[in-house]
C-alpha cells in the first residue's frame, strides 16, 4: 500500500495511525504543496491528503479522506477493529470522529499556522518552512478573528473530551476511531507551550496512542 501524504499534515497522521494499529505494511509518498495538485485531482477528482493506494488487484486505485480510508481499512482487515462492537458506542464513536474530523481538526490547524508565524516561527525560521506557513494562512483565511474563533473551538474540545483523563479510551473498553483521530488531530497542539501546559492528560494519551499504533511521536512530544 501507498500513502500520499504531506508529511506535516494532522489528518494523514491519523491514516497512519490506522494502518499501524492494524499492522498493515505501507509505504509513504510525501507530496509538495501546491504541485500535489497534479498528482491527485487525475486519481481522486479531489485535491486534499491523505489518499491510500491498495495497489492491489481488484482493490480500489485509490481511497481519499481519512475517514474513508478508515472503512476501507476495516474491511480489508477487520483484525484488530477500529469499529467497536456494542452499536450504541460505536454510534459515538463515530459522532466523536465526525466532530474531531470536521471541526477541531480545522480548530487546531487554524491555531497551529498562527503560532507557528508568530510566537513559534522560532521552531523552523526558514524561508522555506514560513513560506509554506504563509501560503497555509491564506489558503484557509486564517486571521486574528477566526483564530481567536477556533480557540474557543478548542476549549470547548477539552471540555468534552475531559472524560478521556480517567479513562483509557473516549468511548469502550478498546482503542477507536474516536481514540484515532483525538490523538492524531489534537498532535499539533504539542508544539505550544500553553496547551502543554493547561492540558497534560491531552498529550499523555497522545503519546499512548501512537505507541500502542507503532506511530512515531509527534514533533513535540518525541524524545
Amino acid at each position: 500500500m501507498l500513502l500520499l501524504q504531506f508529511s506535516t499534515s494532522h489528518y494523514c497522521r491519523k491514516a497512519r495511525l490506522a494502518l499501524g494499529y492494524k499492522k498493515i505494511p505501507y509505504q509513504v509518498e510525501n507530496l509538495t504543496p501546491g504541485l500535489h495538485i497534479f498528482k491527485l485531482k487525475p486519481l481522486t477528482g479531489l485535491t486534499t491528503v491523505p489518499v491510500l493506494m491498495p495497489q492491489k488487484i481488484g482493490q480500489p486505485e485509490a481511497i481519499a479522506d481519512s475517514t474513508r480510508i478508515f472503512n476501507y481499512l476495516e474491511t480489508y482487515q477487520n483484525d484488530p477493529p477500529l469499529m467497536l462492537s456494542n452499536p450504541t458506542q460505536q454510534t459515538q464513536a463515530l459522532l466523536l470522529e465526525d466532530w474531531l474530523d470536521e471541526s477541531i481538526g480545522t480548530a487546531t490547524r487554524f491555531v497551529y499556522y498562527h503560532y507557528r508565524a508568530g510566537e513559534g516561527k522560532s521552531i523552523d525560521p526558514s524561508l522555506s518552512s514560513q513560506l509554506v506557513i504563509n501560503i497555509v494562512r491564506r489558503q484557509y483565511g486564517i486571521t486574528p478573528a477566526t483564530v481567536e474563533l477556533a480557540q474557543k473551538r478548542l476549549e470547548t474540545a477539552m471540555t468534552v473530551l475531559s472524560d478521556w483523563k480517567n479513562q483509557p479510551y473516549l468511548v469502550g473498553d478498546r482503542l477507536s476511531i474516536a481514540d484515532i483521530a483525538a490523538a492524531a488531530l489534537l498532535s499539533p497542539l504539542a508544539l505550544i507551550p500553553y496547551y502543554r501546559q493547561a492540558y497534560p492528560w491531552l498529550f499523555e494519551k497522545i503519546v499512548t496512542i501512537h505507541n500502542i499504533c507503532g506511530e512515531p511521536l509527534p514533533p513535540g512530544l518525541s524524545a
